[in-house]
């Protein structure tokens, strides 16, 4: 593809994007304004209903931008048995601003609409991050370590976070989605973190800890996905909008919740480590998974 093509597909492509989201989070907004000024049961769970199905309506214009490129291919495993009435909480690894896209478009008819673990930087996102705070998505704000230790007052937030928006997701079926590294895959930030992984940074594990706590028996199902993009690594959410993508990888594992999950997470030691562990093993298997796709697919390329 030439670099004068490349380049007009990619300003159409963020057109475009950009028109369709202005358009579904508009009325979310506005939705959201009538929840703020009219906090009753009812008008709540009619403006989510409404909310709901137009984020449904984004993830659908979404799809059909990606059917534009014809030269995408997906390759998706694991969406069996998955049921719009049951509630999710779905774990997945982070490597590009893709992913969103990916799991909007994979899953909007197969599960309840997704609820992402944002970060608070982008609330401040015209239209997006408005309608995201209609939409009930948590917004949460990390603080490095050093800062922790100056301001010990501000630990346990997140945490804090998660159990108010969690108590908001009892009404309807919902997924929960977390990306539990907490940022997006870099070589850079691999080396910086010290991340035991080829492929992935080390996961944190309060978030999800605690929204097994709050929901407890209400989540039906763990979702663990695993997403990869062979043949686009470097920037494939750039190829995306530049119709450069070629092919996005998916492999849903669908676990019970089990009752060791279900645990004090904040104030038990010993379960916080049992969950650690279980979460680390989960990572190294998707580590390893990872590194047998891409292998496979660049055996199949040459």
């Amino acid at each position: 593809m030439s670099r004068l093509l490349a380049a007009t597909i990619l300003l159409i492509s963020v057109a475009l994007t950009i028109l369709l989201t202005i358009a579904c989070s508009v009325p979310i907004i506005i939705a959201g304004v009538i929840k703020l000024l009219m906090p009753l049961p009812g008008v709540w769970r009619a403006v989510s209903t409404f909310c709901n199905f137009m984020m449904y309506c984004w993830c659908e214009g979404l799809a059909v931008l990606l059917k534009l490129n014809p030269h995408l291919k997906w390759d998706v495993q694991g969406l069996e048995r998955l049921n719009k009435k049951n509630w999710y909480l779905l774990i997945c690894n982070h490597h590009s601003w893709a992913d969103i896209v990916v799991l909007c478009v994979l899953f909007r008819s197969h599960i309840p609409m997704n609820k992402y673990f944002l970060k608070q930087q982008l609330a401040w996102v015209p239209f997006l991050g408005v309608a995201c705070w209609a939409l009930d998505m948590p917004f949460m704000k990390r603080y490095s370590r050093s800062y922790l230790i100056r301001h010990p007052e501000r630990r346990g937030q997140d945490v804090d976070t998660t159990r108010r928006s969690c108590e908001k997701f009892r009404v309807h079926p919902t997924t929960i989605v977390n990306f539990v590294e907490g940022s997006r895959f870099t070589e850079e930030k691999q080396q910086q973190t010290h991340s035991p992984y080829r492929h992935l940074l080390a996961p944190k594990a309060a978030g999800i800890a605690m929204a097994i706590h709050v929901l407890g028996q209400q989540f039906d199902k763990l979702l663990n996905v695993t997403l990869c993009y062979p043949e686009n690594d470097k920037t494939p959410f750039f190829d995306m909008l530049s119709g450069k993508l070629t092919r996005i990888v998916v492999r849903v594992n669908l676990m019970p919740v089990a009752e060791e999950l279900h645990g004090d997470y904040v104030n038990d030691k010993n379960f916080k480590r049992r969950f650690q562990l279980w979460l680390n093993t989960l990572w190294s298997e998707k580590d390893a998974l990872i590194e047998n796709l891409k292998a496979e697919y660049k055996k199949a390329g040459h």
